[in-house]
């Protein structure tokens, strides 16, 4: 499911962004795909920290086909050295625990949360041990599709700004704060282009 906003937001930055306009028509076809199943999304998230694409993507794969319906009480009924077969480390086993017993125990949060604001759901969610900024940040771009979260602590986003806006140098934060300003209320339409320009497939959580 397209973002309601992407088209604009593709408008919007490739007016004022002569870099990004280019990266937009090489994959103009493209978009943001939303998952609106925010365990899924959560769930993905913590697979894909700190490790490349292409291993969330394997790891992703074999953790799913572990049980039919991966839900929070599937999860909690797995054996944990089950969920190790899948390339999950102790630590990411006990973080995805921590998910599923607040998504059972926060059942009304969770079944309204598209009517709290940003800064509620980031405080609510980073009580969870395994939950940081990071995996919030795709949260909020891959299952609520907000149109500007900018994830500053992405490597990959540094990654690709590095590589079109500084010919491959360290990138300052006086530089990142500028093009967060200048993209905004785009952010995320800005990142996930970013993204695939560094990588071969469309990233999803």
């Amino acid at each position: 499911m397209k973002p309601i906003f992407w088209n604009k937001g593709k408008t919007y930055l490739s007016k004022n962004d002569k870099v990004l306009k280019l990266i937009i028509q090489e994959f103009n076809n493209e978009y943001l795909s939303i998952n609106k199943n925010y365990y899924h999304c959560l769930l993905n998230s913590i697979i894909g920290q700190q490790i490349s694409v292409a291993a969330a993507s394997s790891i992703k794969k074999k953790f799913f086909s572990l049980k039919s319906n991966i839900n929070p009480i599937s999860v909690l009924k797995l054996d944990k050295k089950k969920m190790k077969t899948s390339g999950l480390s102790s630590q990411k086993i006990s973080y995805i625990i921590n998910l599923s017993e607040f998504f059972l125990s926060n059942k009304k949060f969770v079944n309204n949360i598209n009517f709290y604001r940003e800064t509620v759901i980031k405080e609510k969610l980073i009580n969870i041990k395994g939950i940081g900024p990071w995996t919030i940040d795709m949260f909020l771009i891959f299952s609520l599709g907000k149109s500007n979260i900018f994830p500053v602590g992405d490597l990959g986003l540094r990654k690709a700004i590095s590589k079109s806006y500084s010919n491959y140098n360290k990138v300052s934060e006086r530089k990142l704060n500028l093009l967060y300003n200048k993209w905004t209320p785009y952010n995320t339409v800005a990142t996930w282009y970013l993204w695939r320009s560094i990588d071969p497939k469309p990233i999803n959580y």
